[in-house]
This record gives structure tokens, C-alpha cells and sequence, in this order.
């Protein structure tokens, strides 16, 4: 017989991982809105990371956001491949899985990122290129037309699966927590989960667009920045611009509070360490 705590070691990765993420969309959430009322410019998860360790506590902070995560790398690794949430393997489910790994694979990225620009800071590396000479090469590869044509299917699934999940309430069988706050939750996260739903759709896009041009020499590979630059150029482009800022600023709320009420089904990960 499987004891109920077995696996209960993984949940501090999952909550460390999620606060960690939420700290990062925080800081796009509003450096978006700085932009779209003309104060700022857009800001990526690297603009938002060197943001962050340019406080008087980045050297702390980094080592934190490292934990953190690698911590959520773990947590998606674990998520897609033994399939805690139950998301199965249909097009749906399996959009969603692959969509979880290609976030763990985000979050790696961004670790090493983040260990180069703290490495400069010590003095060990002048410009902390270090991280960023590795970022860069596995960006090149992402960056080829045969993978741009992959993540686009992906972020195209996740994307919708994000809304559905906003529309649906389906992040509510994922919470423990009192109705009095869900009640607070539910405004949040469906804000938060629709802008970045919308964000995903329009990495797609890039994706795709960059993949007819790539001719398999491989090019930069769009991100969240790419995509609020895009939807600023649009009509309206500043309004746009700061609505999907502020919903990607509740999305930052939103993962704080899974930190905090997220359920971890870490008893259906049972075939962990057999």
C-alpha cells in the first residue's frame, strides 16, 4: 500500500515554482502598461529578469528566482509526464502536456539566463555572457523552421486551452480554498488566463510568420515581448496594449494565489520512484 505522503516532497517545488513565475509577470504585467501609456517600453521574462536583479536585493533575489525555477521546471516535468491534472492524451490533452514541457523547457532557459547575469554580477563574468552564449544557442536551434512549425501547433493548443480554461472555470477543481476566496479568485484568474491565453495565440502567429521566412537557417524566436510589441502596433494599439498588460499582471496574481491554494496531486504521480 502506497502511503499518502510518499510523494508529498514535490509540493514545495510546485508552490516555490509558481510565486517564482508570478514574481516574473509581475514585473511584464507592468513595464506593459508603463508602455502603453507611454512611460516604458515592453518587457519580456529577460527584460523582467534583469529588472529584478537590478534592485538593491538582486543578488538575493536571483538566487531565489533560481530556486524557484528550477523548482517549476520540476513541477511541469512532473505535471506532463505522469499527468497529475488528468488531461489524458487527446489533442487537447496532449497540447496541454507538451505545452507543460515546453514551459519547463522556458523556465530552464531562464534559469541559465538568470545564473549568467548573476555570475557578471559577482565579477566572474564582465557582461554574464556566459549564461547568455548558452541561452542564445539553444534559441538558435528553437529558432530552426521544423521546431517554429511544432511550437506554433503548441502554443497555438495551449493558447486556446487557456481561454477555455477561463471561460470554463476549469482552474477551480484545481483550488483548496474557501469560497470566499475563490470568490475572489475567479475575477483574477479569468483575466489573467485570457490575456495570456492571447498572448500564446500571438507568439503563434510570430511563429508561424517567422517559420515561412527562417529557410531552416533559424532565427530569433518570438516571445512575450514580441507579442505586446505586436498587439501596440495594432489600431488601438495602446489601449490593446494596456488591457492586455494589466491581464497579464492578474495573471501574476493569479500564480501567486496557485502558490498559496493550488491543489498538488502529487498521489496520482504514484508511479514516482518505483
Amino acid at each position: 500500500m502506497v502511503s499518502p505522503h510518499r510523494h508529498v516532497w514535490f509540493k514545495p517545488f510546485a508552490r516555490t515554482g509558481y510565486a517564482a513565475r508570478g514574481l516574473v509577470y509581475i514585473v511584464i504585467g507592468f513595464f506593459a502598461v508603463l508602455a502603453a501609456i507611454g512611460s516604458g517600453e515592453q518587457q519580456g521574462s529577460r527584460d523582467a529578469l534583469r529588472t529584478i536583479l537590478d534592485t538593491p536585493f538582486g543578488d538575493v533575489t536571483a538566487i531565489l528566482l533560481m530556486c524557484g525555477m528550477v523548482s517549476y521546471l520540476i513541477w511541469r516535468f512532473i505535471q506532463a509526464i505522469f499527468d497529475t491534472d488528468k488531461h489524458g492524451l487527446g489533442f487537447k490533452g496532449a497540447a496541454i502536456r507538451g505545452g507543460l514541457i515546453a514551459s519547463g523547457v522556458t523556465y530552464g532557459i531562464l534559469t541559465v539566463f538568470t545564473f549568467g547575469l548573476w555570475n557578471g554580477s559577482q565579477g566572474n563574468d564582465g557582461d554574464g555572457g556566459g549564461g547568455s552564449q548558452i541561452v542564445d544557442f539553444i534559441v538558435s536551434i528553437v529558432g530552426s523552421q521544423a521546431v517554429a512549425y511544432a511550437l506554433t501547433a503548441v502554443f497555438i493548443g495551449v493558447g486556446i486551452a487557456h481561454i477555455a480554461k477561463a471561460v470554463r472555470k476549469g482552474y477551480a477543481r484545481h483550488f483548496e480554498a474557501p469560497q470566499r476566496v475563490m470568490d475572489f479568485v475567479h475575477p483574477i484568474a479569468r483575466t489573467g488566463l485570457t490575456a495570456r491565453g492571447l498572448s500564446f495565440l500571438v507568439v503563434a502567429f510570430l511563429l508561424f510568420y517567422r517559420g515561412l521566412n527562417a529557410g531552416g537557417e533559424g532565427s530569433p524566436t518570438p516571445g512575450v515581448e514580441d507579442a505586446l510589441s505586436f498587439v501596440q502596433g495594432l489600431p488601438f494599439g495602446g489601449i490593446l496594449l494596456g488591457a492586455m498588460g494589466v491581464g497579464l499582471t492578474a495573471f501574476a496574481v493569479y500564480s501567486i494565489l496557485e502558490a498559496v491554494w493550488r491543489r498538488i496531486n502529487v498521489e496520482d504521480a504514484d508511479a514516482i520512484g518505483r
